[in-house]
């Protein structure tokens, strides 16, 4: 039998009914990120999981409304409401951190969207808080269930490419009104915090903590504008269970701008006997844009066209190529993760351990920028 959950709550559960129930959520927020990037996700997951409210100060009409869901424009019915786990905060991240103070004060679990809150100071008071109130908060990493993240993952732990060298993860976009519609530097609003939070995860929670680093971060358009371009290159020297390092070290670099026309390889690793690219990045986000949900078979799919190449000489110097085949992605595993964390009891997916040397890191990369 599991043990009862650390992170229940106000809701009193027998523990021999924890298996049979659903994970009860409320969001608090309406916008694109809560109706685009959250809810299609669960439809696969009914079983488990079920949205009760939605709260917003003013909820509009923009989203049409999901069929059994309660919208509301008072936040004492989400946040007062025995029944709900977990609220899932989607609003804009210069105001998370009031936020989730007030959702942890209510006794409640949260998962704050990207990228978490501004500063390393308001992460340690908000962990700090909710150990108090012994509720969970935890970031909304998703994008460890991307589909080239995992082939990755797939392709260095067969040992095919041997000891690691270098591995590039490109995030290109061409989308120059983005920094020149910014007049001012935010730190919550530049690329590094919006974006790299995304891959700077990803590094974290497959090759761990790095050993030393180096952080090229720039404003193009000049100083007092948006930061539109970052060069994160991390250094191991050694390996884990998955894959060796090279005598060497091993690079990770984590790259991006606003300004390439044509996007590099989302993926690239190198190893002492070959290398993996994967030119495209995960299709989850492109379908979600154009309204193709989950509830197609072939929803985030890639195409035998989009697969990666595994390039390498084994056996004396013979050469081999191949292409992989995709491991699937689904970006709604991390509310499977949830489910397991909050009616299990098991570890939060994305650890508090994780989540503060993310804001370290980004905090340190973006430091001096004004």
């Amino acid at each position: 039998m599991q043990a009862k959950s650390r992170y229940i709550g106000r809701r009193d559960i027998k523990e021999e009914n924890i298996m049979a129930r659903q994970l009860v959520i409320g969001y608090f927020g309406n916008g694109k990120s809560t109706n685009r990037y959250h809810i299609p996700l669960l439809m696969r997951r009914q079983d488990k999981v079920r949205v009760k409210t939605i709260y917003a100060p003013r909820l509009g009409d923009l989203w049409d409304r999901w069929d059994g869901v309660c919208y509301t424009d008072n936040v004492d019915e989400l946040l007062g409401d025995p029944e709900i786990d977990v609220v899932i905060v989607t609003t804009p991240p210069h105001v998370h951190y009031q936020i989730a103070r007030q959702v942890i004060e209510a006794g409640k679990n949260v998962v704050l969207e990207k990228p978490f809150v501004p500063s390393v100071r308001e992460a340690e008071e908000l962990f700090a808080l909710a150990h108090k109130h012994g509720v969970m908060i935890q970031g909304y990493q998703n994008r460890r269930f991307d589909s080239d993240f995992l082939t990755m993952q797939k392709v260095i732990a067969s040992g095919k490419l041997g000891e690691l060298f270098e591995v590039e993860m490109h995030w290109d976009y061409y989308r120059p009104e983005v920094p020149e519609g910014m007049d001012h530097y935010a730190a919550a609003d530049s690329f590094v915090y919006s974006l790299a939070c995304h891959p700077v995860d990803q590094m974290l929670s497959y090759f761990g903590m790095p050993d030393d680093r180096h952080f090229d971060v720039r404003q193009l358009l000049g100083a007092g504008r948006m930061n539109d371009y970052f060069d994160l290159d991390f250094y191991y020297h050694r390996g884990a269970d998955d894959f060796q390092v090279a005598p060497g070290g091993l690079k990770v670099s984590v790259k991006a701008s606003y300004f390439r026309a044509k996007e590099r390889p989302s993926l690239v690793v190198y190893g002492r006997r070959g290398m993996f690219v994967k030119a495209g990045k995960d299709k989850q986000e492109a379908d979600l844009k154009k309204f193709y949900l989950p509830d197609h078979a072939d929803f985030g799919l890639d195409t035998p066209a989009d697969f990666g190449t595994l390039t390498y000489y084994y056996d004396e110097g013979h050469y081999h190529e191949e292409s992989v085949k995709t491991v699937a992605g689904d970006n709604g595993r991390y509310y499977d993760c949830l489910f397991e964390t909050i009616v299990n009891g098991a570890e939060p997916l994305v650890t508090e351990e994780q989540t503060m040397a993310q804001m370290r890191l980004l905090e340190e990369a973006t430091n001096g920028l004004r």
